[in-house]
């Protein structure tokens, strides 16, 4: 099946620019990744025919992520103001997406921020590990019937529900809803879906959260979409459209993040056993592998969009006013000047812990970090300590990513619970 259409490059790109194409298909990540390090600090990039930048390097991106002259209003963005881009454009839904805390900026972004901070509490979150824990325990139980079978695959058995689960726990979402939701994101992030359908799905997930939102409203429960609504300090409540708005976006990163997590952990262990035994063994910790596998097999390859509201220069480079930016924090994984000569390479005991910005930086950093850290800091250790002996079930070649452009996503993990 052929990736969907898409508008023409724009002539702002430059007749002498040779931008790097981002594949939607996903078929070699490792080389793409590499042809973006070795484009520069700040790439060109063409995004199913639209042309943008990115920025590729640890130093640039902890600048430019911090940098006010980029923001997320969509109208800043001269390809949006002018029609060039239009809602057919597959990626749009991840541009124009509502008004939550991910899409504005500066007073504004602090005051849907805040609301959220006031309902993500340490505390909140810590009341979460039993829950989490019991899911875990629960999903190992499911993973060890259906793989007594043969083959089991461990991202829909394990890594997907888990971190679903638990983002609904934390939102309020009804449990009912996960099957139909599974079905809705899958659609709205693969490039294989038509954009007509992308545009329903994206309906049909408003309508869910905005008929959650309007039930809270009128019956406040213990969870994070009460909280939202009802958090009354840093300036005037959150509208609806606001708390839909940060509901869809919490729920959608919420568990894409960790799935990737999950899956990039056990994947980055099988392959290297011996750093498999170093943790067995208990002389790294568990929190070494989740850092080294945030930095150097992200679960988010490509972060869209920021756009300049003026010139701002980079290096040799200028985007110019209107221009958006993408920001590739698997490219930035990689920087050799952050992260050492051997930064292409896994390493659970590098010398230095892993200082890396998989999660963002600066105000738009994000906000379910601990959260992701804390799930996958359950879910790894024990998955391995019922099952010691997990083992691929096909060449590792054959475990290839969904056709998502912006997730690192796995189309399936199968695997054998129990060594030969």
């Amino acid at each position: 099946m052929n990736a969907p259409a898409s508008p023409s490059p724009s002539p702002s790109a430059g007749p002498d620019e040779c931008p790097v194409v981002i594949d939607p298909m996903v078929r070699d990540l490792d080389g793409e990744t590499r042809r973006l390090r070795e484009a520069g600090a700040l790439a060109r990039i063409d995004l199913l025919g639209v042309p943008a930048w990115t920025v590729t390097t640890h130093a640039e991106a902890r600048r430019l992520l911090t940098d006010q002259r980029l923001v997320k209003d969509i109208n800043r963005w001269t390809l949006w103001r002018t029609g060039e881009v239009t809602h057919e454009w597959p990626l749009i839904g991840m541009i124009d997406a509502g008004r939550s805390m991910f899409t504005v900026d500066g007073t504004e972004h602090r005051r849907l921020r805040t609301k959220t901070a006031q309902a993500i509490t340490p505390r909140r979150l810590e009341g979460l590990r039993p829950v989490i824990e019991g899911i875990t325990h629960r999903l190992l139980d499911d993973l060890e019937v259906q793989g007594k079978e043969g083959a089991v695959d461990l991202k829909s058995v394990y890594a997907l529900p888990l971190p679903m689960s638990v983002v609904s726990e934390l939102m309020g979402v009804d449990p009912a809803l996960h099957p139909r939701l599974h079905v809705l994101y899958k659609a709205f992030f693969s490039m294989l879906t038509p954009q007509d359908e992308r545009l329903a799905v994206i309906d049909e997930l408003d309508g869910i959260f905005t008929d959650m939102v309007r039930a809270r409203t009128a019956e406040p429960r213990d969870d994070l979409t009460s909280a939202l609504i009802l958090a009354d300090q840093g300036g005037e409540p959150l509208t609806e459209e606001e708390v839909v708005g940060n509901l869809k976006a919490m729920v959608a990163a919420g568990h894409e993040t960790t799935i990737g997590l999950i899956l990039n952990a056990v994947r980055a262990l099988l392959t290297h056993p011996a750093q498999l035994r170093m943790v067995l063994d208990g002389e790294v910790g568990w929190d070494a592998v989740v850092e080294e596998t945030l930095r150097w097999d992200t679960p988010t390859t490509h972060v869209l969009m920021r756009f300049a509201t003026e010139d701002i220069e980079v290096g040799d480079c200028v985007v110019r006013e209107g221009e958006g930016v993408v920001i590739s924090y698997r490219a930035i994984g990689r920087d050799q000047e952050q992260h050492g000569p051997d930064a292409d390479r896994f390493d659970i005991a590098r010398p230095s812990p892993s200082r890396h910005m998989t999660f963002g930086h600066g105000p738009h950093i994000c906000p379910g970090a601990a959260l992701s850290r804390l799930e996958a800091g359950i879910a790894l250790p024990a998955l391995f300590e019922r099952f010691p002996g997990i083992r691929f079930a096909v060449p590792v070649e054959e475990i290839v990513n969904q056709p998502v452009l912006t997730q690192n996503d796995l189309r399936s993990f199968p695997v054998h619970l129990h060594g030969i």
